[in-house]
């Protein structure tokens, strides 16, 4: 009697094994590769048939003549994805804040608007390939400056970049940065 319960419950470990540790993501991966492609191998963005990055993961750029995306306190490292970790009054995150300040106002001194928060904070992953239109908009002038563009060209390139809320509730409109400076590159 015991036998067969040893023999059934092995057998109940190896079907289960087999099911959701082959048939399942089997199943499931090759669902994705036919329904999802571009989302299941990671959204990559391709220029000229090499790849430069996604358009789920934040990249850094400093020079004037690009949006700017977050700070990231894993230097966009997609393996190592975390936040800061620093609170509110912390001398490590105000100098960092201080420096992305400085930073901005070098290459943009005459803009005197107000610096939105997600242009001098990091995301919590990290990784966050967004910026909002508050900060898209705090950068138009000096794009458009450095790349000799007029502000309504710079605006109508932001404005097609622009993703509204997910499924029309969630979230905020935001600009993805990558996608948005790859065609500022088009452009010229």
């Amino acid at each position: 009697m015991m036998r067969r319960q040893v023999r059934y419950a092995i057998g109940f470990v190896v079907l289960l094994t087999v099911l959701t540790g082959v048939i399942y993501p089997l199943a499931v991966t090759g669902l994705a590769q036919a329904l999802f492609r571009h989302q299941a191998n990671g959204s990559l963005i391709s220029d000229n048939g090499q790849v430069i990055g996604s358009e789920l993961i934040g990249q850094p750029f400093s020079d004037p003549r690009y949006f700017w995306g977050r700070l990231s306190a894993t230097d966009y490292d997609a393996a190592a994805s975390s936040g800061s970790n620093y609170g509110p009054t912390n001398p490590a995150l105000l100098e960092a804040i201080q420096a992305r300040i400085d930073a901005l106002r070098a290459v943009d001194p005459d803009n005197d608007e107000p610096i939105p928060v997600d242009l001098v904070t990091a995301s919590g992953s990290g990784l966050d390939p967004h910026i909002s239109i508050a900060a898209a908009q705090y950068q138009m002038p000096r794009v458009a400056r450095y790349r000799g563009l007029s502000r309504d060209q710079v605006s109508a390139l932001v404005d097609r970049f622009t993703e509204g809320r997910q499924f029309g509730v969630l979230g905020e409109p935001r600009v993805n940065v990558l996608k948005l400076n790859l065609a500022l590159d088009e452009l010229g």
